[in-house]
């Protein structure tokens, strides 16, 4: 089957299986918040050892990036600032008073929102009364998200000295028709400073944030920017596909759909990124996101140490990731819980003695087994014949056909073409997928 067959029959809406259930098939009427707090102490209790993950959502920016898809709130007042930090470290304490013990932190993950739009000295605040409750890991890892345009190096030293190692960097695309579009203004000169910053400082891993598919994107912009990537070679590249999801996120308005390339001319941005990252000499790690050969994140797959969480793609195979501030996800393995998704809502509840809790999902036997079969394939690109269910046999067989998965031993890999399309293959294994009607309402497209 040639390119455009292969993508007129699975560029489809399909999930990104950062979680499993996704996030609309969470059974929220049976989630009681004590349900929660029980199953968090015996996560905590059986996961310590492994270290928890900590993610914070500072979800403050002074202009909206039409292509965005996180919870953001629009304001140039920076007394926003102090009162939210308030907030997060209300939050992390009535945790605290749950937990039996002081948690063994790993890892540690600002993002946004624009974490950078607070300043060095109230992330410093911040982080420092978080630091002084945990035990650290010996392997702990703290990483964060930064706006090139704002990032300062003072902002690089300050994490740097509490400990951060790594950096994401949210470029998109350099053609200044394609910024001015998605209103994502950054020079190359920005982002050199702000890498070569890094390097001095000590950051251990690099990553540059790109999209493809974007409006006004031409394959003479994609092959432009990743030659400006090269000049700088970041260690990890995530190489995203758009999401244009204009009833969920309103400022995608801002431009029409004749503004897009079309879904032939997306899969060829994306094809043209993968060879040009290929032959920097990046290998693809798994959905969207490529490293260097050095990386740890490459090694990780390679040692089928690799894992994948709300927060993408991580080394750390620990099962305890807790979210903090608005629209944060917990997952603690055996639930997941989302925070109320307003500054105002969040901050009320909590000034009210409340976890700001609004929604979540109480893991049955059977979502952990699914789950643990959809994270295979995620980061192993790999699974068992007798892992696949019964109903999922027709479909294994067109995907074979189609040369998008090939026989191993005892189980499948995704081939070299399957890769570009690793989602439909994990949705395979998920029940609730096949029998959602709506899919094209809440789920983007796969490629």
């Amino acid at each position: 089957m040639n390119d455009l067959s292969l993508l007129r029959k699975y560029d489809v809406p399909v999930p990104r299986y950062t979680s499993y259930p996704t996030v609309p098939d969470w059974n929220t009427e049976l989630f009681q918040i004590e349900d929660y707090r029980e199953r968090l102490l015996q996560a905590f209790a059986s996961y310590k050892e492994d270290g928890l993950s900590l993610y914070v959502h500072l979800p403050f920016c002074e202009s909206l990036c039409t292509y965005c898809g996180c919870n953001t709130r629009i304001t140039v007042n920076h007394a926003v600032e102090k009162p939210y930090i308030e907030g997060l470290l209300m939050e992390w304490s009535m945790y605290l008073h749950i937990l039996p013990d002081r948690p063994i932190l790993k890892e540690l993950h600002l993002g946004g929102g624009t974490p950078t739009f607070f300043s060095p000295e109230h992330l410093k605040l911040l982080l420092e009364a978080l630091l002084k409750t945990v035990v650290l890991h010996p392997d702990f890892e703290f990483s964060f998200e930064g706006h090139p345009a704002n990032t300062t190096y003072a902002h690089l030293k300050v994490l740097r000295e509490l400990g951060f190692s790594r950096v994401s960097f949210g470029i998109q695309d350099f053609d200044p028709k394609v910024q001015l579009a998605i209103n994502r203004l950054q020079s190359f000169e920005q982002v050199c400073d702000v890498t070569r910053w890094s390097r001095e400082l000590g950051y251990g891993s690099v990553n540059f944030d790109l999209i493809y598919g974007l409006p006004f994107q031409t394959r003479k912009s994609i092959e432009h920017t990743i030659e400006k990537v090269a000049e700088l070679m970041p260690d990890r590249i995530a190489f995203y596909s758009y999401a244009h999801v204009p009833w969920k996120r309103p400022g995608q308005r801002a431009y029409s759909e004749k503004d897009l390339p079309s879904a032939y001319e997306k899969q060829q941005l994306n094809q043209l990124g993968h060879r040009q990252l290929l032959a920097l000499g990046y290998e693809l790690v798994g959905m969207d996101h490529f490293a260097l050969p050095e990386d740890e994140l490459l090694k990780a797959m390679k040692n089928g140490r690799l894992h994948r969480n709300f927060m993408g793609y991580t080394t750390n195979p620990g099962k305890l990731l807790m979210g903090l501030g608005v629209s944060s996800i917990s997952d603690i393995h055996l639930a997941y819980a989302q925070n109320v998704k307003s500054v105002e809502g969040y901050l009320s509840q909590l000034n009210a003695g409340k976890l700001p809790l609004f929604k979540g999902h109480l893991m049955t036997s059977d979502d952990l087994n699914t789950k643990s079969k959809i994270l295979q394939v995620a980061c192993q690109k790999s699974f068992k014949e007798d892992a696949l269910p019964k109903q999922s046999k027709k479909l294994l067989d067109e995907l074979m056909a189609d040369g998008l998965l090939v026989s191993k031993g005892e189980g499948y890999e995704i081939s070299q073409s399957g890769n570009q399309f690793l989602r439909n293959v994990c949705a395979l294994f998920d029940p609730h997928y096949h029998s959602t009607t709506k899919k094209e309402r809440v789920f983007s497209q796969s490629v």
